[in-house]
């Protein structure tokens, strides 16, 4: 049987598109949730803007 594991599948999404009007970038990415229960914030790459932009955890 399978153990359980603490590692979940969360998406991320660029939060300065919006601002600028253009389509948001998403990435999925796993974290462990027992070390960072809080949401994630990393720079990534968006392809529409050209740039590294901030991309926060979505639902």
């Amino acid at each position: 049987m399978a153990k359980k594991t603490a590692r979940v599948i969360v998406t991320l999404e660029c939060t300065e598109a919006k601002k600028e009007g253009k389509p948001a970038s998403r990435y999925t990415t796993e974290k462990n949730k027992t070390n960072s229960p809080d949401r994630m914030e990393i720079k990534k790459y968006n392809p529409f803007l050209r740039r590294h932009t901030v991309h926060k955890e979505v639902k």
